[in-house]
């Protein structure tokens, strides 16, 4: 386990944005400055594209990555894009999922047309029929002859598929390197229904990953710039503590309310697996002895300049409440403001798709200022970073599925427990206590759920015990 102070950390990078010099322009602070404050342009190219080729395309086609509903996937094929590639889903008769290139290898017909068969997809151009792994079944017109020597030297571009939950996942990098697809404790939690949904973005993915590690922004974008869009307690800035393993950033943000300490763990799992704790279920008003995650949840590039979230709104007992399963709750409980409202609402209102949009199609991150709340975002760009170029050099990026056996422990979620204010510097006390309370969920990752949930709700009654004097 490596954590890291915030001031150090900072340093350490080398973070000299927070400057009056904009591309060794001196400004002099005296308002009135935009015809003498110049902005890059440039873009980070190593992390924001991700397109076949790049260096963080690579790397993200190392991994399983949701692409698709089961609910919208109907008998037709559909034409999606993903990392930037024009592709085609479909469901053949025997129920096998298709992930294949948009243009029939003969002609370049779009195979969104195709008509799905009992095995594969037909071009509905001159028919050629395709196997759902894209190896040519059959080339009618054609002479036997010609269609063997079609078949030995023709193939359509597909990829692997895995469908769990209403979810449908893909692999698109090399085949030989395709890692086992990663079951996260999340994805069978006892008791708690998991709803599919999608959240998409009109901006380049890291705007909205960079969210998940930015715990601060939900007490200003969430609720006192606008309106309560989640539950009170979120108002509160409270003490913010990341911690890094392995592939994991986690962000705890640890809130006074009352008599109440509130940790709420937020967790990104490299390269774009996210977690946090519950949107509605958790206000810091009541105990809660180890909650988790109200979604699970991928951020998945289309191009450079859009972005979709798959995901699952966790409701029950340990996420958020069975009454916000209604058609448009997962979005309230991605941003707590739906999707498509009014543009006039969404200025009154803003919410992440605000934000995150707000910043144009590709953040340029040399015209930030980043600050030491900002170490989340500063240390999981960094670690995204080193893997990247990692994997440029030649080297396998890290995989959950080789770092922990299944299910793989996960953290993000609530905790709420009774500790009376205390005189003198509480932030530093909320550190001490949510490093403690870190440690203790990084030395049962190899328990059972249950002996999981028994250790830690017991090490967290000890707590309260032992500051209740």
């Amino acid at each position: 386990m490596v954590l890291f102070e915030q001031k150090s950390y900072i340093n350490k990078q080398r973070f000299n944005h927070l400057s009056t010099d904009k591309n060794n322009i001196e400004v002099e602070l005296a308002g009135f400055s935009g015809y003498e404050l110049k902005h890059s342009k440039e873009v980070d190219e190593e992390l924001t594209r991700i397109g076949q080729g790049t260096k963080a395309g690579e790397y993200f086609r190392r991994y399983w990555h949701p692409i698709y509903m089961s609910s919208d996937l109907g008998d037709l094929p559909v034409a999606i894009k993903i990392l930037g590639e024009e592709l085609v889903l479909f469901r053949d008769k025997s129920s096998q999922l298709g992930l294949v290139h948009k243009h029939c290898p003969h002609r370049q017909a779009s195979l969104e047309f195709g008509i799905c068969q009992t095995t594969g997809i037909s071009c509905c151009y001159h028919g050629w029929h395709f196997d759902v792994d894209g190896k040519i079944l059959e080339v009618p017109g054609q002479p036997e002859h010609i269609q063997e020597i079609v078949k030995d030297k023709v193939q359509l571009g597909a990829y692997p598929t895995h469908e769990y939950k209403g979810l449908i996942f893909a692999y698109m990098g090399p085949k030989e390197k395709k890692p086992e697809f990663p079951m996260y404790d999340s994805l069978n939690f006892d008791e708690m229904e998991m709803v599919p949904y999608k959240a998409p973005f009109e901006c380049n993915w890291l705007q909205v990953l960079d969210a998940i590690v930015d715990p601060i922004h939900t007490a200003f974008l969430h609720s006192n710039m606008s309106r309560q869009q989640f539950s009170e307690g979120f108002g509160e800035v409270g003490q913010i503590d990341f911690f890094e393993r392995d592939s994991w950033i986690l962000g705890c943000n640890t809130r006074r309310v009352g008599d109440n300490v509130w940790f709420r763990i937020n967790e990104v799992v490299l390269p774009n697996f996210t977690q946090a704790g519950a949107a509605f279920a958790a206000d810091g008003t009541k105990e809660i002895f180890y909650g988790r995650s109200s979604f699970t949840r991928w951020v998945v590039p289309i191009d450079d300049e859009t972005t979709i979230c798959y995901a699952w709104a966790n409701f029950g007992e340990r996420g958020d409440p069975h009454e916000y399963n209604t058609p448009e709750g997962p979005e309230l409980i991605e941003q707590g403001e739906i999707f498509d409202r009014p543009y006039e609402e969404r200025q009154r209102f803003p919410a992440d798709r605000e934000a995150c949009e707000g910043m144009g199609p590709i953040n340029i991150h040399q015209n930030e200022n980043l600050l030491a709340s900002d170490q989340g975002v500063a240390m999981m760009r960094q670690r995204l970073r080193e893997q990247i170029r990692n994997l440029a050099d030649g080297n396998d990026p890290l995989s959950v599925t080789d770092l922990k056996k299944s299910p793989i422990p996960t953290y993000g979620g609530d905790s709420v427990i009774n500790i009376p204010k205390i005189d003198g510097d509480e932030n530093t006390f909320f550190s001490k206590l949510a490093h403690e309370f870190i440690k203790i969920q990084f030395e049962v990752d190899d328990k059972t759920e249950q002996e999981r949930i028994e250790i830690v709700t017991n090490k967290l009654k000890e707590i309260q015990f032992r500051e209740n004097p």
